[in-house]
């Protein structure tokens, strides 16, 4: 009887035990397959292109600046206004630089009239100067007739002193008078028939002349270039001097992609590569663009305060190196607008040869 009890046991438990479930072989070849193919796959893709998020839209910013000073009396655009080149931004009293005109055309005519007395005073200082020398002349015959009458006793020595003495003067005269010459002759560059246009002093009241017509014309600002104006709180009433910075313009043209690679993803960048952009404001939308040019140095040796590795405690950290993209199809009439520090997405195509292969191809 208990045997026959202890064996139903034991089937009872036989029937109750889990039966342990074999895994398809055609699973364990395919699993190692599939991971081996994902890293090909990475490896393949990694190897075609590289891609990185550090990448803002970049454009020419200028900060507008009078080229001379004084007071504001007008500004012709607000905040974020959009203008072309030419347009008047703002606009300094003119009023004394008109007068600065005035007095230089004033001393313009001056220097006119002076060369023309002056070369009329070249005129009779040669006059002069004949005459002189004329007098010179008789005063030294005079002389000698004294010294021959004194010799005969037939003169009184007052009388060949005066006759010494009126040589003296006549040659102290005759040198006033070629300096006055030379002075006059001086002025006029030497040459009494020097044109007018050629003297020094004519043409540097003309310089000067030209200078404040110059100023006049830049009391009126205008852009540069096509572009959108920054945050400004300039008005009229105020006082700017020269060089001071009056508003910021971004132009609209050209608009390129500031991308900052990391200096292991460098290794088969080339200028001339294509690439695609994608801006986080405009989802879905991309950009054809190609690889303008790339730094000659990371963005850290560019810093104000670059780190100083042979000094402290040092780790190795990967360095990012900007590259420029230039956008090729920025201008199509269905872009979306671009404005600078948008951020975005690029990817540089490493297949394309860019530059350097077309070089190298030409060369063969």
């Amino acid at each position: 009887m208990t045997t026959k009890i202890n064996a139903a046991a034991e089937q009872a438990g036989t029937s109750t035990a889990p039966k342990r479930r074999r895994v398809p072989v055609w699973l364990w070849i395919a699993a190692p397959l599939a991971v081996l193919g994902f890293f090909a796959w990475e490896y393949v893709v990694s190897s075609r292109e590289v891609s990185t998020d550090n990448a803002y839209i970049k454009a020419d910013r200028i900060l507008i600046a009078p080229q001379v000073g004084g007071r504001v009396v007008e500004v012709a655009v607000g905040q974020n206004q959009a203008v072309k080149k030419g347009d008047l931004l703002f606009r300094i009293d003119a009023e004394p630089l008109e007068l600065a005109i005035a007095q230089n055309e004033a001393a313009v005519a001056y220097v006119a009239n002076s060369t023309f007395a002056n070369r009329a005073k070249v005129t009779g200082a040669g006059t002069s100067v004949s005459a002189k020398r004329e007098t010179l002349a008789w005063a030294q015959r005079d002389l000698v007739r004294m010294q021959q009458l004194a010799t005969q006793e037939l003169v009184s020595r007052k009388m060949l002193d005066d006759a010494r003495h009126a040589v003296a003067e006549a040659k102290t005269d005759l040198a006033d008078a070629i300096a006055s010459e030379s002075e006059a002759s001086a002025i006029l560059s030497g040459n009494a028939g020097t044109p007018l246009q050629d003297l020094p002093g004519y043409r540097g009241a003309l310089a000067l002349l030209a200078k404040a017509k110059l100023d006049l014309a830049h009391t009126e600002v205008r852009a540069p270039v096509d572009g959108i104006i920054g945050m400004h709180d300039l008005q009229a009433g105020e006082y700017i001097n020269v060089g001071q910075a009056a508003m910021p313009l971004v132009a609209t043209a050209p608009i390129w992609v500031e991308a900052n690679f990391k200096e292991t993803e460098l290794t088969k960048m080339r200028v001339g590569q294509k690439a695609l952009v994608e801006v986080d404001t405009y989802p879905g939308v991309k950009w054809h663009a190609h690889v303008a040019s790339i730094a000659p140095a990371s963005g850290a040796e560019f810093s104000v305060l670059p780190p100083q590795n042979a000094t402290g405690n040092w780790v190795k950290i990967v360095q990012r190196i900007p590259v420029r993209l230039e956008i090729d199809d920025a201008n199509r009439a269905d872009a979306p607008q671009l404005r600078a520090g948008m951020s975005a997405d690029v990817k540089v195509d490493l297949v394309d040869g860019g530059a350097t292969a077309g070089k190298s191809t030409a060369a063969r």
